[in-house]
């Protein structure tokens, strides 16, 4: 069976959405906005727009993707799809976005439909290839199946037939890359991760579009993505029940500012701390379950997780996350700083943190990401929490207004008030998203 055929050939004809679909399309791409608005101004963005500026490539949409991409990613907020642990819409929205500026009067249905797609192609290519397998093989595959969707997102927008996109499908396949290197040392190569799917997409597309070809059993076939990237893949997820719900409605987004296999121990540490009231001197012990597919991320190696020398480090790091929780009644981007990282109170707090497995929160993974946190207090209680659903998944999300509290709290350094409820209003209402980077990113290539 040609699962990568009739994959593309599905998702090159979507078009009509139900309600709930655009809304959730909408909600998501506030959340993007909100992290790549303050994503821009980190250092690791500063260093690409630099180098886009020295190629005089900013009028390129592959290099403004790459750009968005990477800003959208500096703060480890973006939104995470549960079932194929990957970044979504950190590249289905930079491909998106960075090809209207050069698409004038591009209807909002197709810039939603487009972005739809988009998610549907790399989250079922990412649970098809498993993340746990994924990871095994040193793979990111925000980037390495985030690609597959920024190529169908790319070809719905620049209108391609369904046989150019099934070519620019398979280009893709050969675009493919993303390690997870970067954990060895906190460089910042997960930050460009989505960028690169971004540009790759685009650039798989306008291949495509003139003529260029590519194989038409990129997943599937015998040296297809499937069987280089994964040990053990299920390709027969990739169309099942096609149309019958959509993936972009099972993405989570982050409140925390971290990696996503941190966000429920840190959920449990803060219910803990807000329905008992003690301080963090009374702290002797903690204990915090995490994900197995999240150990070699964000427990091991034990003594880079306990010495942090960065701020990419310690977003990976489950002892620096648990600190600050249970030390500032938070984990946010205030939290996740230079200052913390050095910090000789949140290292002493660290030390009291011990990370176990638990075979059963792994039965439902990775529909479900469970978690479970023990607080040993200096006055003899125990206490305990335990998260079916972190907050932010689908099970447990933000409200709108939650998330926008998100938004106005990360672009508060940015823009003025006035402005940020003019986008807000914008994204829920408008019908053309033309520009919204522009002024923070596009600026500064």
């Amino acid at each position: 069976m040609n699962e990568t055929r009739e994959l593309v050939q599905f998702l090159a004809a979507l078009n009509d959405l139900p309600a709930e679909v655009e809304d959730r399309t909408r909600y998501l791409l506030l959340d993007y906005l909100g992290v790549a608005i303050r994503g821009s101004r980190a250092e690791s963005s500063t260093a690409v727009y630099k180098m886009i500026h020295r190629l005089k490539a900013r009028s390129l949409p592959t290099y403004t993707a790459l750009a968005y991409g990477t800003a959208a990613h500096a703060i480890e907020m973006d939104d995470t799809h549960n079932a194929g642990s990957i970044h979504l819409g950190v590249v289905i929205f930079s491909t998106a976005l960075a090809l209207m500026e050069t698409l004038p009067d591009l209807p909002a249905e197709r810039f939603i439909s487009a972005v739809v797609a988009g998610y549907e192609a790399a989250a079922r290519v990412a649970v098809a290839a498993r993340p746990k397998q994924q990871y095994s093989l040193g793979f990111h595959p925000t980037s390495t199946c985030g690609v597959f969707g920024a190529a169908i997102t790319a070809a719905k927008l620049l209108d391609l037939t369904p046989q150019q996109t099934l070519s620019a499908f398979g280009i893709a396949g050969s675009m493919a890359a993303g390690s997870l290197e970067f954990l060895a040392e906190g460089a910042w190569t997960k930050r460009l991760h989505p960028g690169l799917a971004a540009q790759n997409g685009i650039q798989a597309a306008l291949l495509a579009s003139e003529g260029f070809r590519g194989p038409s059993t990129i997943l599937e076939g015998r040296d297809g993505f499937l069987h280089g990237y994964s040990r053990d893949p299920l390709a027969e997820t990739l169309t099942a029940d096609l149309g019958a719900s959509f993936e972009i409605m099972r993405t989570s987004v982050k409140p925390h500012a971290c990696c996503r296999y941190m966000q429920g121990p840190i959920d449990a540490i803060l219910d803990l701390v807000r329905q008992h009231g003690f301080r963090p001197h009374q702290v002797r012990a903690v204990t915090v379950t995490v994900l197995e597919a999240g150990w070699p991320l964000v427990v091991e190696p034990r003594a880079q997780k306990y010495n942090p020398q960065s701020v990419v480090e310690a977003q990976f790091s489950m002892p620096f996350a648990a600190a600050v929780a249970l030390l500032f009644g938070a984990a946010g981007i205030d939290q996740f700083r230079e200052e913390n990282v050095r910090s000789d109170e949140v290292r002493r707090m660290m030390r009291r943190v011990e990370m176990i497995a638990d075979d059963t929160l792994e039965e439902n993974f990775p529909l479900e990401w469970p978690a479970r946190a023990r607080i040993e207090l200096t006055d003899g209680r125990r206490l305990e929490k335990h998260v079916e659903h972190p907050k932010g998944d689908p099970e447990n999300p933000l409200t709108w207004d939650e998330l926008i509290a998100k938004f106005k709290l990360l672009v508060e350094p940015c823009v003025t008030a006035e402005r940020a409820d003019e986008m807000i209003a914008g994204v829920r209402g408008g019908n053309c998203w033309r520009g919204l980077l522009g002024p923070f990113i596009g600026e500064a290539l």
